[in-house]
């Protein structure tokens, strides 16, 4: 685990510019709880956003979801590449996984992702 558990407001995607420009360039890859869009962004270190759109579930479901996958993000960010924007989409078929669930997902798409990057 990394020694930095914080996630301070430069490592999130928060801009609406940022987020489609995410979506409209960058790469995905979709597992079983999650789709993961990433796109370099130029900066020494990685930026998360989730997005969720209103209709998604409930208010209570969809502030569960989002709590969770910061929180995945925010214990285990040594398995994020530095100089990427990673904006994740719960699957509407969600239902609360366990920590080390979305964290072996996350890995397995960055992965994934990393490996459609190689010539």
């Amino acid at each position: 685990m990394s020694g930095d558990q914080t996630f301070p407001r430069n490592e999130r995607v928060t801009r609406t510019r940022d987020l489609d420009r995410v979506f409209t360039e960058g790469r995905r890859a979709r597992g079983p709880f999650m789709t993961l869009r990433v796109l370099d962004n130029g900066l020494p270190h990685a930026r998360l956003g989730v997005a969720l759109s209103r209709g998604w579930s409930g208010a209570v479901a969809r502030n569960r979801a989002k709590r969770l996958l910061r929180e995945a993000y925010r214990t285990h960010k040594h398995l994020f590449p530095p100089g990427l924007d990673v904006v994740v989409v719960p699957r509407p078929n969600w239902r609360p996984p366990a920590m080390a669930e979305l964290v072996g997902e996350f890995e397995r798409l960055l992965a994934r992702l990393s490996k459609d990057e190689e010539p």
